[in-house]
């Protein structure tokens, strides 16, 4: 797919028409500065719900929540992170909920799986206003939008410095879009899965219901299993765990938490 990226921003990035601009032709001092600063990891897959797309769990598409998440993901990607982002679909279409008033389970998720490409091509859309080269990739065949998932030119895209964002789930029903993420993540060797939501962290309880539940900064993936914590689903969980990728849950709306995960700070909770 050709890229829709204006040549001033494809400069920025050090690349024009695809290609990378060789060393002498830039001398960006702030790129080399933050290229030397110590990062915890070099590629990570960032989590979206698709109720951060709605603006704090609100329904339908809230343009300042997307363009707050671009800004929060330009300020990742030019640290010199690799980040590829799986978006949900939940505040669109909730497979779950449609499947309860009638409608069948395979095609609620299905249809769910189409929210989740919208939210992808607006999140590109906002990337690239920031001057970020993007790819949407998609599990459900869009070929006028999105590239088919393909692993191989996934990570080459990474490599490049694209921000890739995976839509679509994983492509089958009954498979939440938290599954998504940890199978992206285990496919493309990611170092991390960073799980964005509206609360601070992993609570004992729910922190809506109970507002004195303490905040776990570390567990087990085993102990959120055992007793039930709602994280991710857990065939997520068990996936991330078996592939050793560990997995923070933080607040995507406290600003700049994304960088400061990134820089090494312990924000969130960490689920090892």
């Amino acid at each position: 797919m050709p890229d829709v990226i204006p040549a001033k921003a494809g400069i920025q990035n050090g690349w024009f028409s695809g290609f990378p601009i060789k060393s002498g032709m830039t001398a960006n001092k702030k790129n080399m500065a933050t290229s030397k600063q110590k990062l915890r990891w070099k590629r990570v897959v960032l989590k979206l719900s698709g109720e951060t797309f709605g603006g704090k769990g609100r329904f339908g598409l809230d343009a300042d929540a997307v363009r707050y998440i671009a800004a929060e993901v330009k300020a990742a990607a030019d640290l010199g992170v690799q980040v590829a982002i799986v978006v949900g679909g939940g505040n669109f279409i909730r497979g779950e909920k449609l499947s309860q008033i009638g409608i069948d389970r395979a095609t609620a998720d299905y249809m769910g799986m189409l929210g989740t490409i919208m939210n992808a091509m607006a999140l590109q859309s906002m990337l690239e206003t920031k001057g970020l080269y993007t790819r949407v990739m998609s599990t459900i065949t869009a070929i006028h939008v999105a590239e088919p998932f393909i692993r191989r030119r996934a990570i080459r895209h990474l490599e490049k410095g694209r921000v890739v964002i995976f839509s679509g789930g994983t492509g089958s029903p009954y498979f939440s879009t938290d599954t998504a993420a940890a199978l992206r993540a285990s496919e493309i060797n990611a170092e991390a899965i960073l799980k964005a939501t509206n609360v601070a962290g992993v609570y004992e309880e729910d922190p809506k219901q109970n507002h004195k539940a303490k905040l776990l900064k570390e567990i087990d993936a085993m102990d959120v299993v055992r007793r039930g914590l709602r994280v991710m689903d857990l065939t997520a969980v068990t996936l991330a765990r078996e592939n050793r990728i560990p997995v923070i849950v933080f607040d995507a709306f406290q600003k700049g938490n994304l960088k400061r995960i990134l820089q090494g700070e312990k924000i969130g909770s960490e689920v090892k």
